[in-house]
């Protein structure tokens, strides 16, 4: 019966230690810089794709946080993404995939945001839209299409080749088929105050991406003054297909920041 008790207590007492703490707790790497990590789809997916990167950033001992934003409208997902935000304690790296990057870009003016990730996102200036600079420079897609109710979605016949041509056929198929619409208003919705401009950033490229040009993620990265990695053959699903690169990048933005 004592030593019940004292599994107990010491089990309630490791649930009471601050994130670092636990970390240290558990013999886990200390990390440098900022501790938390948030992570943010995009448009034609959910949070269950950031599994992998997710998995690297918690064995090197941060803090990770995934926001399943509902994509209604860019103000709901920007307020789902600060709604983890107020949860943190200590400064945070911001992730955005495709769509997720503008919702970074809006939440990112946050005090806790120490940097933004862009994976194969988009940056929007004051006044843009994903959709507004695609128009400019469109993707190699033609398999967009929107829902009576105005929500747009990936024809699922084309899916594997537009957003994940580098994954396995089995993978990219569930993907198709458990996509989450993004509704047009959030798309088209313009940016106001964009947090690259006065927080730091890192961008990555994907060389092979049928959704967002390769030439648009590059001028994103160009202008934010982005750290940038470019990642040859890698298709819109970078996130996943090239887990360990993202992950790389993510710690180098979390070593450098947040000290």
């Amino acid at each position: 019966m004592l030593l019940l008790s004292c599994v107990v207590f010491l089990g309630l007492l490791t649930g009471c230690l601050s994130p670092l703490r636990a970390v240290q707790a558990q013999g886990l790497p200390v990390p440098v810089g900022a501790k938390n990590i948030v992570l943010v789809h995009g448009a034609f997916a959910d949070a269950s794709g950031w599994k992998e990167v997710y998995d690297n950033l918690v064995k090197d001992g941060y803090t990770v946080n995934l926001v399943q934003e509902p994509m209604t409208s860019q103000a709901e997902d920007v307020a789902a993404v600060k709604r983890v935000l107020a949860r943190l304690s200590g400064p945070c790296i911001l992730v955005g995939h495709s769509y997720g990057g503008a919702v970074i870009t809006e939440a990112g003016t946050d005090a806790r945001v120490a940097g933004l990730v862009y994976v194969a996102a988009h940056a929007p200036d004051a006044g843009e839209s994903p959709t507004s600079n695609k128009n400019k420079l469109p993707g190699a897609t033609k398999a967009v299409a929107a829902t009576p109710d105005g929500f747009l979605f990936i024809d699922p016949a084309h899916f594997a080749e537009d957003f994940a041509a580098d994954l396995p056929p089995a993978q990219a198929a569930f993907m198709a088929h458990a996509q989450m619409p993004a509704a047009v208003v959030a798309m088209t919705a313009p940016i106001s105050v964009p947090a690259w401009k006065t927080k730091p950033s890192w961008y990555v490229v994907a060389q092979a991406d049928r959704i967002i040009t390769p030439d648009l993620e590059r001028l994103y990265a160009k202008r934010a003054h982005s750290q940038t990695i470019e990642i040859p053959g890698a298709s819109h699903s970078v996130y996943i297909s090239h887990a360990k690169e993202v992950v790389a990048l993510i710690e180098k933005a979390a070593q450098q920041t947040g000290k």
